[in-house]
């Protein structure tokens, strides 16, 4: 008979914390530090800690996921139930419940890059909430007098904005708020450049159209505009904004939601300012269908002299009647005629004074016309109240001898009628320069805002050289060792030139 074996000491028992950390430790050892598990998600859950809590599941398996909000933050998309993604991260157990569960540190949708999801998502939630609704959508200013530019101080896209507001309208005030516009944080302050300029806007001078922008890139590179905090205050933005991102092909949030989406910040420019040309042509227009249709009351008002001196009542005194509407007639003629010539010479004067406008003082100049033009008024309205004056003691002469003469009910009739047209010739002529002196006034209101004193309290200076006076145009205008003057609102600053050379713009 074999002998039986000897029977074993039995092993201590284990607690529940032994036995737990003992998994722990096996799994640990026997998995890689790093594992990426593709799966759906299920019982997906954000509580108000801002951990994801959530379960991967495929056909027939599934286990328990945490990603801690430090992670969570930087993703760009929203992980909803039934997405498939690939997690990134570490197997650990669980020791108060005794369960092993996977600790997300990346997470990646796929089938379609982060980025593009995240845009769908926005885009979706956005306009089912109505911010892309056109009937919201502010329309810009016809004549804007101050633009502000929310973009990169450095870069082609300010540069390209600022040359073409200045080639098409020299005279519009602009205010650029530097802001960063690509990397972490470049949202935020793109927002809140937003809603400072709304807020402050009236401080400011008044702001009358938003510029928000860059140059091209990658998607990664334009994302700040497609963030949540960017569109919101977009839509939430008193001024009317126009958005100008990338290219002609690039489409990022803020287009959606801007008042007016712009192909490139050229564009958006071209966009926003009016053509000087094109409004000085306007005006030219107005005046020649000004000049046309007082020439027309005049023909109408000298055909119903006509016909009243044809009548049969006044066979003895038609040819003094004819005599006196012949005269009328030459006056009408002549006044007119100078008139036509007096106000081309003064749209001459005025091409010049634009043209001299970046040399000399505008202020001083116009003052000056704008006296002449007054004086010219005042005289031209002194010769029409003598002319009428004359008419009217004429008139008189010729009604005492047809009193002599005997037709009193004619005379009176052809008074009656001659009476209300010198009024309304009065009140032509009246009003004719008002208009001229209203367009004077604006004129004169649009080279103020242009002269270099008002430049200067806007935060510019003017630097000349010392030696000769000469602007300082260039960088090429100066050379080491050169003394330059340099004056702004308040006073002059005299300096020396070290170096030629000239850093980026806004650096």
């Amino acid at each position: 008979m074999s002998e039986p074996l000897p029977r074993q000491a039995p092993l201590p028992p284990l607690t529940v914390t032994e036995l737990t950390r003992m998994v722990s430790n096996a799994l640990t050892a026997s998995l890689p530090p790093v594992l990426r598990v593709s799966g759906q998600i299920a019982d997906f859950s954000r509580p108000t800690s801002g951990h994801l809590y959530f379960t991967l599941k495929d056909a027939t398996c599934q286990v328990r996921c945490v990603m801690w909000r430090s992670a969570a933050e930087g993703m760009k998309f929203r992980p909803a139930d039934g997405l498939e993604v690939l997690a990134t991260g570490s197997i650990e157990v669980y020791e108060a419940r005794g369960q092993y569960q996977l600790y997300v540190r990346r997470l990646e949708p796929v089938g379609v890059g982060a980025l593009e999801l995240a845009f769908r998502q926005l885009k979706e939630k956005l306009g089912r909430e109505g911010l892309f609704d056109p009937a919201r959508k502010r329309p810009l200013p016809a004549y804007p007098r101050c633009v502000a530019i929310v973009t990169s101080p450095t870069g082609a896209a300010i540069r390209d904005i600022l040359q073409t507001l200045a080639r098409r309208f020299p005279a519009l005030r602009v205010l650029v708020v530097p802001v960063r516009v690509q990397g972490e944080g470049s949202a935020q302050e793109i927002a809140v450049a937003i809603r400072r300029l709304n807020e402050q806007g009236e401080r400011l001078g008044g702001i009358d159209v938003m510029i928000v922008g860059r140059g091209g890139g990658s998607l990664e590179d334009l994302w700040a505009f497609n963030e949540e905090i960017v569109a919101r205050a977009i839509a939430a933005s008193r001024i009317p904004v126009v958005s100008a991102v990338g290219h002609e092909v690039d489409f990022t949030i803020a287009d959606f939601v801007a008042d007016v989406r712009a192909a490139t910040p050229t564009a958006a420019a071209e966009i926003v300012a009016p053509v000087l040309a094109d409004l000085l042509e306007r005006l030219d227009a107005l005046r020649v269908r000004l000049t046309r249709d007082a020439r027309r009351t005049l023909e109408l008002a000298t055909a119903r002299l006509d016909r009243s001196a044809r009548s049969e009542w006044f066979r003895d005194p038609i040819g003094r009647l004819r005599q006196r509407g012949q005269r009328l007639d030459d006056a009408s003629a002549r006044l007119s005629l100078g008139w036509a010539r007096r106000l081309a010479v003064l749209r001459d004067r005025l091409h010049v004074l634009e043209r001299r406008l970046a040399r000399v003082r505008p202020d001083v100049v116009w003052a000056r016309r704008r006296e002449h033009l007054e004086r010219l008024q005042r005289q031209l309205s002194n010769a029409m109240q003598r002319k009428l004056l004359l008419g009217e003691r004429r008139l008189a002469h010729a009604t005492a001898a047809l009193t002599r003469q005997g037709p009193q009910r004619s005379i009176d009739r052809g008074r009656a009628g001659v009476g209300p047209l010198a009024a309304r010739l009065e009140r032509a002529v009246s009003h004719r320069f008002v208009l001229l002196g209203q367009r004077l006034e604006a004129l004169s209101a649009r080279l103020a805002a242009s002269s270099h004193e008002q430049v200067l309290k806007r935060g510019f200076t003017i630097t000349r050289l010392l030696r000769t006076g000469r602007l300082v145009r260039a960088r090429t205008d100066v050379k080491p060792d050169d003394r330059i003057i340099t004056q702004t609102s308040n006073g002059e600053i005299s300096s020396r030139v070290l170096d030629d050379r000239q850093g980026e713009l806004f650096e």
